[in-house]
């Protein structure tokens, strides 16, 4: 029995650190861009977009497709940007663990 309660101890462990990793994560923002900048998308660790800045010289009402490629373009980015992040720092706690709803 007294390797049971260390070994749930250690979960439990393990459980405040994700935790807390998960919060930090949130804290953290990736910029992803297109268009040599000309749009960027800003987006936490929790994969929320927190801002989209879009340059004067790209929004143009004859040519919205090319717009809204680079949006697309730049949230592509961005996200990709916090997938390796999130992998990054959660990583080292999951091994390669594929723990669904963790992140």
């Amino acid at each position: 029995m007294k390797n049971m309660n260390q070994l749930m101890r250690q979960a439990k462990k393990m459980q405040e650190e994700l935790l807390k990793a998960q919060e930090a994560l949130g804290e953290q923002v990736v910029e992803g861009s297109a268009g040599g900048g000309a749009v960027k998308i800003s987006m936490n660790g929790h994969k929320e977009v927190t801002s989209v800045v879009i340059s004067p010289d790209v929004v143009t009402p004859d040519d919205v497709e090319m717009l809204q490629d680079l949006v697309l373009a730049a949230f592509q980015d961005a996200l990709g940007k916090v997938n390796e992040m999130t992998e990054s720092t959660m990583g080292k706690y999951t091994k390669g663990m594929n723990i669904p709803g963790l992140f």
